[in-house]
C-alpha cells in the first residue's frame, strides 16, 4: 500500500494514474510542457473539453502540486496563468512517452482496427 497526500493507493501504478489519469489531465500536462498558458489558451488547444471539466481538472492538478496557478490582479480583466511546478516537470518524460506511443499507433496501426 502506498500513501500520497493522505490517500492510499494499492500500487505505484495506481498512484500515477490517480494523479494524471482520466481523459483530460494528461492532455493538459502535454500542452503545459511547452510553457505557461492562460486558461483561454488551454481552452483553444482543447476545444472539446467543457469549461467546468477544464477548471476542475486544473484545480485537481494544482491541489496535487503538479500545476501552478498564478493570478494577476493588477488591472482588469483578471489574468490567470498555469504552468508546471518542479514536481510537475518530473512528469515530462512520461507525458512525452505517452505522446510518442500515440504517434507510433497512428503511424503503424490506425488502419488496422
Amino acid at each position: 500500500m502506498y500513501k500520497f497526500k493522505g490517500k492510499d493507493y494499492p500500487c505505484c501504478a495506481s498512484l500515477t494514474m490517480g494523479l494524471i489519469g482520466g481523459k483530460w489531465k494528461t492532455v493538459i500536462l502535454y500542452h503545459l510542457i511547452g510553457g505557461t498558458l492562460r486558461y483561454n489558451e488551454l481552452r483553444k488547444l482543447m476545444p472539446t473539453v467543457t469549461e467546468r471539466t477544464l477548471s476542475l481538472q486544473l484545480k485537481t492538478l494544482e491541489e496535487d502540486g503538479i500545476v501552478k496557478r498564478k493570478v494577476y490582479t493588477s488591472k482588469p480583466p483578471l489574468k490567470v496563468e498555469y504552468s508546471l511546478t518542479e514536481f510537475g516537470k518530473t512528469l515530462v518524460p512520461l507525458i512525452q512517452s505517452i505522446a510518442n506511443w500515440g504517434d507510433f499507433v497512428i503511424e503503424n496501426y490506425s488502419e488496422s482496427f
